[in-house]
């Protein structure tokens, strides 16, 4: 990392783990200043006159360096092996780039692959009865030996049931936590967050010591369902948090599936509303895998090799000329016709088949992006 680098991604932390600094304002700032060297020096009267920042957030901005001890944050995500991902970074899930509030950076342990934007969530009552336990376990391991990562919360119930799952068949997984990453909830699942390191990644935009705030799970949420392609719900009662995912979910243009569950079950009865609200129904991995759309073929990993399919091999030389015109940014209808140099009529039928195989995704009614 060169020395301006380091510099902008110190700034950038200064910045960003200020309370009351959320993504929202962190962009507010970003816009009328240009960088978070200039923010961090601008006066108090400039930094009063930027949307979404009062008095109370200027004067945090104005003491930074006093309140956020950026070398001590640095060292201990060193001590713990985590890796700090700012937008800019090769680290930052692309699938999150598109969601209405992205973290500003995000800790990491553990390794992101390029195969990890095929993923499904699962979620569900902590409190989770056998049945639902068993049906977590079986839709992951099922869904992760057909290529897909699952992504999870770590926490007690039907997320560690997921992340077993996956991890029993070989599979991977992604857990996002609510809590630091040097700081792990439930603290039982230490373990299981060593395994998941080994065979997927932990994330969270917390630094690495936090403490879980009520008000840190439902925000964790929607990095949950940001990095996948559709939410299933196992088991989740009428208040359930993992109800707060599949709105996430629905708000962020992925699908949202249910398992149901007995109709005496209190535990299912989040599940039966999602399903009457147009939630689909899933009794198997195929429900889930029909409502995708075409997938690659199963990565199974053996005992002496493994052996991945991304999604972009399985597509014909049309499909893969139009994807290669989208890059980071947004592209008109016009602007990927005129780069791709196929017909129009062509263009637009293949970014209807991309679009049902979630690898691009539509941002206003001419205007599209890669997810």
């Amino acid at each position: 990392m060169s020395q301006a680098d380091a510099e902008t991604l110190r700034a950038t932390l200064q910045l960003a783990l200020l309370p009351g600094v959320g993504p929202g304002v962190y962009r507010s700032l970003m816009e009328r200043f240009g960088s978070p060297q200039a923010a961090l020096g601008a006066p108090w009267a400039q930094l009063c006159s930027v949307r979404g920042v009062g008095d109370v957030i200027a004067k945090r901005v104005a003491s930074a360096h006093e309140l956020v001890d950026v070398d001590e944050e640095l060292k201990r995500c060193q001590d713990h092996g985590i890796r700090i991902a700012p937008e800019s970074s090769p680290d930052y899930p692309r699938a999150l780039k598109n969601i209405h509030d992205p973290p500003v950076v995000l800790f990491l342990r553990g390794e992101l692959q390029g195969r990890d934007e095929l993923a499904v969530a699962i979620v569900g009552s902590r409190h989770a009865t056998r049945y639902g336990v068993q049906q977590a376990e079986r839709l992951a391991a099922g869904l992760a030996l057909r290529g897909l990562t699952i992504v999870s919360g770590l926490a007690r119930g039907i997320d560690a049931a997921a992340h077993r799952g996956a991890l029993g068949s070989g599979g991977r997984t992604l857990a996002v936590l609510a809590s630091g990453l040097a700081n792990i909830y439930p603290p039982e699942h230490a373990e299981l967050a060593d395994q998941i390191v080994n065979s997927g990644a932990l994330l969270s935009e917390s630094p690495p010591a936090f403490e879980p705030l009520a008000g840190s799970f439902p925000r964790r949420n929607r990095l949950i369902s940001g990095l996948s392609q559709g939410v299933l719900v196992v088991e989740a009662s009428e208040r359930s948090g993992a109800l707060i995912t599949a709105r996430h979910a629905g708000e962020q243009g992925r699908e949202v599936f249910a398992v149901p569950g007995p109709v005496t079950s209190r535990a299912s009865r989040g599940c039966h509303r999602l399903i009457r609200d147009g939630a689909k129904l899933v009794e198997s991995v195929d429900d889930v895998l029909e409502e995708l759309g075409p997938l690659p073929q199963p990565a199974r990993v053996d005992a002496d090799t493994s052996v991945s399919h991304p999604i972009e091999l399985s597509l014909n030389e049309q499909e893969q000329q139009v994807l290669r015109v989208m890059g980071a940014d947004p592209l008109t209808m016009d602007e990927v016709i005129a780069q791709s140099g196929l017909p129009a009529s062509r263009v637009l039928a293949t970014i209807s088949a991309l679009e049902r195989r979630r690898l691009i995704a539509r941002i206003s009614g001419n205007t599209i992006a890669r997810r």
